[in-house]
């Protein structure tokens, strides 16, 4: 809704997707929400971003992505 901030592609099709980023002293779109990380399956024939749960544990209050790199074994 608000833009994302960077994507990374595998050679799968799979797009993982950070949004949400909030530099200090610019105005956010949403400065109360953090940040998210999506999934879009760039296979389908209409696809569309999902977001992806965060493990519990995880402080999401204060997630600022800058960026997103995959790696793949």
């Amino acid at each position: 809704e608000h833009g994302s901030e960077d994507i990374d592609i595998l050679p799968n099709g799979l797009a993982f997707i950070s949004s949400g980023l909030k530099y200090p002293g610019i105005k956010s779109p949403a400065p109360d929400k953090p940040g998210e990380i999506f999934l879009m399956d760039l296979n389908e024939d209409n696809p569309r971003a999902v977001e992806l749960r965060i493990s519990r544990g995880f402080d999401l209050a204060s997630f600022n992505p800058h960026g997103i790199s995959t790696y793949t074994d």
